[in-house]
């Protein structure tokens, strides 16, 4: 049985109402984006799409002084985050609309644009329903979150999404096709011996040539030293 919490060495993610608990991939992903944003300043919004329990958000404002705005559909999540924000040392930061994206007004732009959205459409389900919502694509599908994110994202912004490894080039062609293009990506391995399993992409509206990396988790019993790089912030025992 998962925890009710889990620990940080900052803050706290309560997560006992929230159908997707805090994952490894996430928090490497939260770990990777909040370290390139520590020169974002008060002046800037950064908009988290599918908040959950409000882990990404919180990763990043430990790192910048930004604004973040969390959206999340769920009514039970979307306490929780709340909850978990007003517990942080950056509540005055940090704020959870509950709402759909594609219908919500927000009034305003974002430097940057996260998410870790529900992405295994077309997969196996649960029984669960509200693990079904948070897992799959029936509520927001990768084309409408790219038409969301687009609509929110200034000029020159940003959008960071975390996706099953598998559907990296077609989110990547999707977005080509709408002015938005890679701009870097890590592939995401649990072992050396273990397939890609998970593709952290950053896509802007100029046309680069996009960084390629890729980070391990794990070697042995141990962490590897990127991964322990990335999260050594968060991690109580790191």
């Amino acid at each position: 049985m998962s925890n009710s919490f889990f620990q940080f060495k900052q803050f706290t993610i309560h997560q006992e109402r929230c159908a997707m608990k805090v994952c490894t991939d996430a928090c490497l992903f939260g770990a990777w984006m909040a370290a390139k944003t520590t020169h974002i300043g008060a002046d800037s919004s950064i908009l988290d799409i599918g908040a959950g329990t409000g882990l990404l958000s919180l990763m990043l404002a430990q790192q910048n002084r930004a604004r973040i705005d969390a959206v999340e559909l769920d009514e039970h999540a979307a306490e929780q985050a709340a909850e978990n924000f007003e517990a942080s040392p950056w509540q005055e930061r940090l704020q959870v609309i509950r709402g759909d994206i594609r219908s919500v007004h927000l009034g305003k732009k974002y430097a940057l644009i996260i998410s870790n959205p529900p992405f295994f459409e077309n997969d196996l389900k649960s029984t669960d329903s509200r693990r079904n919502l948070a897992l799959h694509s029936e509520a927001l599908s990768l084309e409408e979150l790219l038409a969301a994110a687009l609509a929110h994202l200034t000029d020159h912004g940003q959008l960071a999404i975390l996706l099953p490894y598998h559907r990296k080039q077609a989110f990547e062609e999707l977005a080509a096709a709408k002015g938005c293009y890679l701009n870097e990506a890590i592939a995401v391995k649990q072992t050396p011996a273990h397939p890609c399993f998970r593709a952290m992409l950053l896509f802007g509206r100029v046309k680069t040539t996009p960084q390629m990396q890729t980070i391990v988790i794990r070697e042995g019993d141990a962490y590897t030293a990127p991964f322990r790089t990335l999260l050594a912030p968060y991690y109580l025992k790191l």
